[in-house]
């Protein structure tokens, strides 16, 4: 995904920052606990396509971006 589009795009739920997941292939909002997938390059940001994160997977995301 473009580094650009990135930067610009935010959360439709809470217009906060969204986190490129790139072996998963999704945008994730950590504030809003969404994961919006990304089909053919094309960032799917309606919350009712979104899946919910577990605990498991919102710490796993902080220590990610905390070790990089």
């Amino acid at each position: 995904m473009d580094t650009k589009l990135l930067e610009l795009l935010v959360c439709p739920v809470t217009k906060g920052p969204l986190v490129l997941d790139r072996e998963r292939q999704e945008l994730v909002s950590r504030s809003a606990r969404l994961a919006y997938p990304i089909r053919d390059d094309i960032p799917i940001l309606l919350e009712h396509e979104a899946r919910t994160l577990s605990d498991d997977e919102l710490e796993r995301l902080a220590r990610r971006s905390s070790a990089a």
